[in-house]
């Protein structure tokens, strides 16, 4: 179910190279992305929205709600041990700039760089079933949800980075990611919690 890169420490570098691969002149679909990083690449399909609703490319309209609605449909599939991820065409149809895309990718280099100095594999146990429902459920109910937080300050931003270190330690087996990921929720449940007050 899950693509294992032989080199996990540059598991995310990889992937913003085969996004990269891409583009072209004019405008790439979600469609031609999924296809360049593989229908078995779950992780991935998980982790490349939400870096790219994280970067620059989000300041195009529909870009979040877009990367959210493909996260939880990914999502789900996991959950329920497809083995190749599929999307309907209403989404793989999607297309953004290609020129906005590439700026996103090249905003990410440094942080991503910067991250994966301290990937490696480790508490590995919790990529293993039951465990591994815990995050997928997470990130699904996340990803529900965040469309509607541009109303709360700061929340969309924070639930992306939650979603990014949940994907991320999939992506690398890097179990620490996991771990962060979920204290990052609950900084997102304090900052809702702090708005609603």
């Amino acid at each position: 179910m899950h693509d294992h890169p032989d080199h996990p420490d540059h598991a995310i570098s990889d992937v913003l190279d085969r996004l990269e691969s891409t583009l072209h002149e004019g405008k790439v679909s979600v469609g031609e992305i999924m296809q360049h990083l593989g229908p078995r690449s779950f992780p991935a399909l998980i982790l490349l929205p939400v870096l790219v609703s994280a970067s620059p490319a989000s300041a195009v309209p529909g870009v979040t709600a877009a990367a959210a609605l493909i996260v939880a449909v990914v999502t789900v599939q996991m959950l329920v041990g497809r083995r190749c991820a599929w999307l309907p065409q209403f989404l793989a149809r999607r297309t953004i700039a290609a020129d906005k895309l590439g700026q996103g990718v090249r905003w990410l280099r440094k942080p991503v760089g910067w991250v994966e100095r301290f990937i490696r594999p480790r508490f590995t146990a919790v990529f293993h079933r039951p465990l591994l429902y815990l995050p997928l459920l997470v990130i699904l109910a996340i990803a529900c949800v965040m469309p509607f937080m541009e109303v709360v300050p700061m929340s969309g931003s924070i639930a992306s980075v939650a979603i990014a270190l949940f994907a991320a330690g999939l992506l690398t087996r890097d179990g620490a990611l996991v771990l962060l990921g979920l204290a990052v929720v609950g900084a997102l449940g304090w900052v809702i919690a702090r708005w609603a007050m």
